[in-house]
């Protein structure tokens, strides 16, 4: 049985992304070679990898097998580039990093100055959701996500990275803008602006507002912070944000931000891995400079 690690590299990738011309697309093939590609594997197999349905692909328990497997070779060539770098001039290190959106607003400072310390290291950073992010680095789709505490990272190693802290947004001139800060529980009356229903922080605050015995009364679901301290701003309704959006935008859209007190409004933003001293060299040396860039 020999599987390259082109076909290795294009099976994760159509696994990930649920579809072969997707998986195709971000493998650079064109889908014909792709589909050739995976037909070869099943037929050396001698197994089906995947189940082919309208709506997409998913893998067969072999193909999860499979899958498994190719994360952890793709992970240990990866690991081998990195470390070939510290000898090495002019090998490129590649660092793929997952986030949720939470941690994004606090990532492009920090990569920003990492990019410009280690001009031979590249980094390809993509947004996802938490619970994404968490089953794409236990895949070993990727090396290193980022994600809210809230996410449980089951048997991932973690590190501190960040404090969110959420807070309550509404239009200048409000009657909750004379309080210093407000319970949850004394505002679910009011009409709300919100995040997608399968958002990570918009499934966390439902979860708080069920434990209240009161649902959000949203009037509209939008998927960009900006978007949501917009319509906040026209009085469209209240919306709990990430404090570094609402300072963002508070000037410019005639925002009050107010405090809230309850506990669960701190986040614990984290950096995961599989294992992080197994990590490819550049890899570490990021997850290094994020907790350091951090602390500092």
């Amino acid at each position: 049985m020999r599987f390259d690690l082109t076909d290795l590299r294009l099976f994760l990738h159509v696994v990930e992304a649920e579809s072969i011309t997707q998986g195709a697309d971000r493998s650079g093939m064109a889908l014909a070679s792709a589909s050739a590609r995976i037909r070869g594997m099943e037929e050396t197999s001698g197994v089906s990898l995947l189940d082919r349905g309208p709506r997409g692909v998913r893998p067969t328990p072999p193909g999860e097998a499979l899958a498994h497997h190719a994360g952890i070779v793709l992970g240990q060539m990866e690991q081998m580039r990195g470390d070939l770098q510290l000898y090495a001039r002019g090998l490129r290190g590649h660092i793929r990093v997952l986030s949720g959106r939470a941690a994004m607003a606090y990532l492009p400072g920090a990569l920003r100055r990492f990019l410009v310390d280690h001009p031979a290291i590249d980094i390809d950073l993509e947004e996802r959701q938490s619970v994404d992010v968490v089953a794409a680095v236990a895949a070993g789709i990727a090396d290193l996500g980022i994600a809210a505490d809230t996410t449980d990272t089951g048997s991932l190693e973690t590190r501190p990275f960040e404090v969110d802290r959420l807070v309550l947004i509404a239009p200048q001139g409000h009657a909750l803008t004379e309080r210093q800060s407000v319970a949850l529980r004394d505002i679910l009356d009011e009409p709300f602006v919100g995040l997608p229903a399968d958002s990570a922080l918009q499934g966390h605050l439902a979860i708080q507002a069920a434990r209240e015995g009161k649902p959000f009364k949203l009037r509209i679901r939008l998927d960009s912070f900006e978007d949501i301290c917009s319509m906040v701003g026209s009085g469209v309704g209240l919306a709990i944000v990430p404090e570094l959006y609402a300072q963002k935008y508070c000037d410019d859209m005639k925002l009050a931000i107010i405090a809230l007190s309850d506990p669960w409004a701190m986040r614990h933003l984290l950096i995961c891995a599989r294992s992080f001293a197994a990590l490819p060299v550049h890899a570490r040396k990021l997850t290094d400079y994020l907790t350091s860039d951090v602390a500092e």
